[in-house]
């Protein structure tokens, strides 16, 4: 294996290799560290290269060779039975079209991509050359591939950039960004293999479950998907709901200014408190006496004032909670949610439940279309359909236990082409920020004498200009990179590594980025490396140490030297959330001193804290599954069926009724129009129902909290109720079709769905919304970390339950 695998290389790697895979196994943790299997199946493929003579043939051959491979796999072959020669022939094709070659450890993880595992590889170790291979293989078949990337630019850059290598073996690569025209996207997702995001494959999913004409379809049944970023994809943004809305005519609530501005004068903590860990919020006794002595309007817990209650928390949270450039910028007149993770604006992100028109009202702007959701699902049961799945990242190993639990694969951690260079520096604490602030610009001062290039990766936008700043007020001149110039992102790291950079950016530099020493042609490369490399400094830890892990590599890509470190305050959002300085000794805890703290304890509970902290959050992640686990397997039967009737496959409902206009019809008109006829009734019905479904589960959601404090089991009960809801769903179809067609006027050009009151929304658009909506349930697993609607329904008792009622009686479910 060294000899193969040169990252292995040296005794101290090795070592720690051999060390942590004892303790893995020990552990029973799902990580695959013997590569042996995958080197005797590359061992196979160099023998077959040599043996056909790949390197001495024309390209004519390499394409009819792929050419019998594909209609092997057509015929019935096993992608095992074909993977040998597939991969010496792409090795081959890439070598030919784009100058690279793959090298071992590539080779290596393409192996274990086909065999369905997520791979960890080290950054700038060739992922996008990687994901070739086990996606020629997967598209022989003929079915659909998409390699899910982390953002439409990767999107087109990868499938432009792999184009030739996939021509070569006689396959067509398509991708898909926002914006396309459903030609457009018919056309990419016919292609062997498609490049997009999960998020437009999601949208596109969505729109196709609203379909209703069979000629519109674009997407092919899913088969493989290739992801990359897996980590960010299957778990940060898993539970992450991807909504497709209608439009219901104007919803602007005429009263969220003045909620606005009543909250703007409130005062903490007289009037309200935002509980131990700052995510949640609730007004005091004080503070909903002065509310209701400002509106006039009696108790607010009275189920007359229920809008009223609603709005003035949704105002208060927006308030209290939400600030401008930390959790979203204002750009275009919108608020656009900056993600916390990866420091980007998320496009066509909200927030849920009219939380995101009360940030608009406490903003001055004018206020969206809220509308009807028509159709939603998780990221996570998104990335569930494809029946085969494999992914890859840099940072997978804190979460590898969470990935095998949700998605059952195993990860493989593959060692870098090239040792690892990188230093990782102990972290610097301090007891206040602007001590930190000040040691990050001595920091940089001293870098400026040899000219080495240094990236700065800060905790929010607010905190990156004001760093800049300060920076500059050194005289030290630097870039800024964060949500208001993402447009610039490619030209700032282009040059982040040139001789004497200073960039200061959100954690957006922190992941599908690729920063090459010496500038973005590389001419500086030599007296960059000769002062050490690219330096990286974090000026906070994040709640994930895989956020931290992605920062860090950003230095020390492919062997190059690096080094990096991260300046830590104890006033840090980390520090005061989670009350981190109850750990810290007491002779630092009162005094603020310039010089950092001198104890190596910090810096222990720190990354004990993390460690913590993201095993409440796996813990509330597997509760808020056996939620939407239970709801996902509705949507799934229910839209097979909707499916079936769209392509013309399910039985007639209105043949086994007996109908005497039916027969008449038929007679008169044709069975192939009355089938037309009823499949498009039955899809209108099929989707108002579904609508009012999700409607209805949300009045559950609500309300389910409340059944713990009852005594009752609050999983049992939102099984029972749900699974009610939906078992009225079928026979309301079948009742609403009956009633609309034996109401309806049919001719020989059919039914006008207009006139007759069956005309699809006037507009849709699709969103993200910015929480789960199951994150309520995090209470039900931790009752310490109450979050935002569900410290509302216990502070106000009955709230939820008479909104709920309140709901049903007066048809708002769809808001």
């Amino acid at each position: 294996m060294m000899d193969r695998m040169p990252g292995l290389g040296d005794s101290k790697v090795a070592a720690t290799t051999r060390i942590a895979r004892w303790l893995d196994q020990k552990r029973g943790r799902p990580v695959q560290w013997q590569l042996s299997p995958y080197l005797a199946v590359l061992d196979q493929i160099d023998v077959r290269a040599a043996e056909l003579q790949l390197s001495d043939v024309a390209d004519s051959v390499i394409t009819e060779r792929a050419r019998r491979l594909a209609d092997a796999a057509v015929g019935g072959a096993s992608s095992e039975s074909l993977l040998v020669e597939t991969y010496a022939l792409g090795r081959e094709a890439s070598v030919r079209t784009i100058g690279l070659r793959h090298f071992d450890v590539q080779m290596v993880a393409a192996i274990a991509l086909r065999h369905q595992r997520f791979i960890e590889m080290q950054t700038g170790e060739g992922k996008t050359l990687v994901a070739v291979l086990p996606a020629v293989l997967a598209a022989l078949s003929g079915q659909a591939v998409h390699v899910l990337t982390f953002n439409d630019y990767l999107a087109q850059r990868d499938a432009e950039w792999m184009r030739p290598v996939y021509e070569l073996l006689g396959l067509s690569v398509g991708h898909v960004v926002q914006g396309m025209t459903r030609r457009q996207r018919r056309r990419a997702y016919g292609a062997s293999v498609t490049y997009a995001t999960a998020r437009e494959t999601g949208y596109d999913y969505l729109r196709h479950c609203l379909l209703r004409d069979r000629q519109e379809v674009i997407l092919r049944p899913p088969h493989w998907a290739i992801v990359d970023e897996a980590d960010s994809i299957l778990i940060d943004e898993a539970r992450v709901p991807l909504v497709i809305a209608g439009s219901e005519g104007a919803t602007i609530d005429e009263r969220r200014s003045e909620f606005a501005e009543l909250t703007r004068q409130l005062a903490k903590p007289a009037h309200y408190d935002t509980g131990d860990d700052g995510r949640n919020v609730s007004l005091t006794d004080e503070g909903r006496e002065v509310v209701q002595a400002r509106l006039g309007c009696g108790d607010l817990a009275q189920l007359d004032n229920l809008e009223l209650l609603t709005g003035i928390h949704q105002a208060l949270h927006a308030e209290a909670l939400l600030c401008r450039d930390v959790d979203y910028i204002l750009r275009d007149g919108q608020v656009s949610i900056v993600d916390e993770l990866t420091g980007r604006v998320v496009p066509d992100r909200h927030w849920p439940d009219g939380l995101h028109r009360a940030v608009e009202a406490k903003e001055g702007l004018r206020l969206g279309d809220q509308g009807r959701i028509l159709s939603s699902i998780t990221m996570q049961h998104l990335i569930n359909r494809y029946p085969n799945l494999c992914g890859m990242t840099g940072t997978i190993i804190p979460s590898e236990d969470e990935l095998w639990h949700f998605y059952g694969r195993p990860t493989v951690v593959i060692p870098p082409n090239q040792s690892c260079n990188r230093i990782d520096l102990p972290d610097l604490v301090f007891t206040h920020q602007s001590a930190k602030r000040a040691a990050i610009v001595s920091e940089v001062l001293q870098c400026r004498e040899t000219s080495r290039p240094v990236l700065i990766g800060t905790s929010s936008v607010a905190e990156s200009q004001r760093l800049a700043r300060e920076i500059r007020d050194a005289g030290i001149q630097c870039a800024v990179l964060n949500a208001k110039n993402d447009e610039a992102e490619a030209k700032i790291v282009a040059q982040a590594g040139a001789p004497g950079a200073v960039t200061v950016s959100t954690n957006m530099a922190g992941r599908g980025t690729d920063i090459r020493l010496g500038g973005e042609d590389g001419r500086w490369r030599d007296p960059v490396v000769a002062c050490g490399g690219l330096y990286v400094i974090g000026t906070s830890r994040f709640e994930s140490r895989r956020v931290d892990d992605q920062l860090r590599g950003r230095a020390g890509r492919q062997g190059d030297p690096g080094s990096t470190r991260f300046f830590v305050s104890l006033e840090d959002d980390l520090m005061v959330r989670f009350d981190v300085g109850r750990w810290i000794p007491r002779r630092h805890r009162r005094r603020h001193q310039v010089e950092p703290i001198d104890d190596p304890v910090i810096g222990e509970k720190i990354a004990t804290t993390q460690r913590i902290i993201e095993g409440q959050h796996f813990d509330i992640r597997k509760t808020l599954w056996s939620y939407s686990s239970f709801v996902d397997e509705q949507r799934r039967v229910w839209h097979d069926r909707r499916e079936a009737v769209l392509l013309g496959q399910a039985p007639s409902l209105l043949a086994a009724g007996g109908s005497a206009k039916y027969e008449r019809v038929c007679a008169t008109l044709g069975e192939s129009l009355l089938a037309e006829v009823e499949a498009q009734i039955t899809l209108v019905h099929m989707d108002r129902c579904w609508a009012d479904q999700l409607a209805r589960i949300a009045d559950v959601r609500e309300g389910i909290t409340l059944v713990r404090i009852g005594g009752q089991e609050p999983l049992y009960e939102f099984y029972r109720q749900v699974a009610e809801h939906y078992a009225e769903l079928e026979a309301r179809v079948g009742d609403a079709v009956r009633e609309t067609f034996e109401a309806a006027s049919i001719t020989e050009a059919g039914i006008d769905l207009d006139r007759e009151g069956l005309a699809g929304p006037s507009a849709t658009w699709t969103y993200l919304v910015n929480d789960d909506p199951f994150s309520w349930l995090g209470s039900i697993a931790d009752l310490s970390n109450i979050g935002y609607g569900v410290t509302t329904g216990l502070y106000f008792g009955g709230f939820f339950l008479a909104r709920s009622l309140y709901r049903r009686l007066f048809g708002k479910g769809g808001k």
